[in-house]
């Protein structure tokens, strides 16, 4: 087993584009590490300049104690699984998973032994005579996964191998990744657009943008404290609410759109870092499940009215409309609530996850209770959080 040092690595193509501009990642023995991130963010380009499949501009790969820079993908070690699968049509799954060992002249037993262990692994045992095309989606991928666990590989590589999967199966899919992954306890880079994916997957999840590395941390760290307006937006489903606003001179209230929205001393208290912004223009962040139906008399809600009503069966979203101007966090392209903002108008959108018997309808006006000690402000200039240290 090895780790993966991932430092100041770039790529700059011949006509001078950039792809990925100083990454720095650790992917610790045994790790389970997503890089996550819109088309084109430069996340596979830098998986495959860890695998020796992309040469690397500037910055140091090491891969265990090796500097990996000039090595050839074959002496780095890595298995690489793929979003297509790869197989070979007219031989069976057993010698789909043995072909590389046959390459490498090992001795037939050898080769059974290891393919039969890796098939008891990936629940494949009864499938070893069978072709590709007697198999589901995911048990080729599977195979295509067995084929890299037979070959003992320092580092696994894993580029979307279950975007060709059926929204269920890839559900199934992840479980089973995951749990493969951990028996076996080999340092894996995982990369995917499915922040979804990614979130449940992950012991750690690098979100990238533009070929900038924004955050890395644990899965629930990035969901709740954000350290930007792009991670805020493209971390979460639905995507946190984002919102215009004012935060008053004293700091005890925000004014969004007309209505003023009261934070109290005690949010004040917990958010130390708000007090710079006083008198100033931010952009609040508000999470779908943290805008419940309101029926109190006190401070803590806003007006807006029901746009549409998706009923879920566990819950309800409700998509509302208020009079702040709406924050895209560069998510505005793929998120429903942009495609709502191109219907509305000039009206802020969001959406709010509330309790199923909730007696809401389209037309509605219903109070959406906040909690104080619950919302993000970012700096609509800089988009970083108001959390963090300046």
């Amino acid at each position: 087993m090895a780790s993966i040092s991932i430092e100041e690595i770039s790529k700059v193509y011949p006509n001078g584009f950039q792809a990925v501009d100083s990454l720095n990642l650790e992917v610790a023995e045994g790790e389970f590490m997503v890089l996550v991130g819109p088309s084109g963010c430069g996340k596979t380009t830098a998986l495959r300049m860890v695998a020796g499949l992309e040469d690397i501009s500037a910055g140091v790969l090491r891969i265990g104690d090796r500097e990996a820079n000039q090595l050839t993908s074959k002496e780095r070690d890595v298995a690489m699984v793929f979003q297509n699968y790869a197989l070979y049509p007219h031989m069976t799954v057993f010698e789909n998973i043995a072909f590389g060992l046959g390459l490498r002249k090992m001795p037939k037993e050898d080769v059974r032994k290891k393919v039969t262990e890796a098939a008891s692994i990936l629940g494949l045992t009864d499938l070893l005579s069978r072709r590709p095309a007697l198999l589901s989606g995911g048990q080729r991928q599977r195979v295509a996964m067995g084929r890299a666990i037979v070959r003992n590989p320092a580092v696994f590589l894993m580029d979307e191998p279950l975007s060709n999967l059926d929204a269920k199966l890839r559900v199934q899919m992840r479980t089973e990744v995951h749990r493969i992954q951990r028996r076996i306890g080999v340092a894996t880079l995982y990369v995917t657009h499915d922040q979804t994916e990614a979130m449940t997957m992950g012991d750690r999840v690098a979100v990238m943008r533009a070929g900038v590395l924004q955050q890395c941390d644990k899965p629930q760290v990035l969901y709740s404290r954000p350290t930007n307006l792009f991670v805020a937006a493209f971390i979460g489903s639905p995507a946190m609410n984002l919102f215009e606003a004012y935060l008053s001179d004293d700091g005890m209230s925000l004014q969004m759109g007309s209505q003023r929205l009261s934070l109290g001393a005690e949010a004040l208290e917990q958010r130390p870092e708000w007090a710079g912004h006083r008198g100033r223009k931010v952009v609040v962040g508000l999470r779908a499940e943290d805008l419940p139906v309101h029926s109190g008399e006190d401070a803590n809600f806003f007006l807006a009215k029901v746009e549409a009503v998706e009923a879920l069966g566990s819950e309800l979203l409700v998509h509302f409309s208020i009079d702040a101007v709406r924050v895209s966090g560069d998510q505005s392209a793929d998120d429903e609530s942009g495609e709502m903002q191109a219907v509305l108008g000039s009206m802020g959108v969001g959406i709010a996850r509330i309790e199923p018997r909730a007696n809401v309808g389209v037309g509605d006006m219903v109070r959406l209770r906040f909690y104080p000690e619950r919302l993000h402000l970012f700096d609509p200039e800089s988009e970083c959080s108001l959390e963090l240290p300046r």
